[in-house]
């Protein structure tokens, strides 16, 4: 199944001061950590593709239209895939 571009991933969640390891979750990309290392959320699946696999600008669109309403509320797993895989 696809996985994202881990050095992309990490270098966009240094930007808004998070770290990002594998998932240790079944099916899911990504755990993203606060600076002091507690779990904040895990986010991205691994059966579909997001941008920085892709580059797809249309695709990009789609994803922040679908999750407009929660990609902005700081803390929530769109929050923080909206900020490390899909910019």
């Amino acid at each position: 199944m696809p996985q994202t571009n881990l050095t992309k991933a990490k270098e966009n969640a240094r930007k808004i001061g998070v770290q990002v390891k594998p998932a240790t979750t079944q099916n899911k990309k990504l755990d993203v950590f606060s600076k002091d290392g507690k779990k904040l959320a895990t986010i991205g699946d691994k059966n579909y593709t997001d941008f920085l696999q892709t580059g797809d600008k249309q695709q990009q669109k789609r994803y922040k239209t679908r999750f407009q309403k929660t990609r902005n509320k700081v803390g929530t797993a769109s929050y923080f895939a909206d900020k490390i895989l899909w910019k």
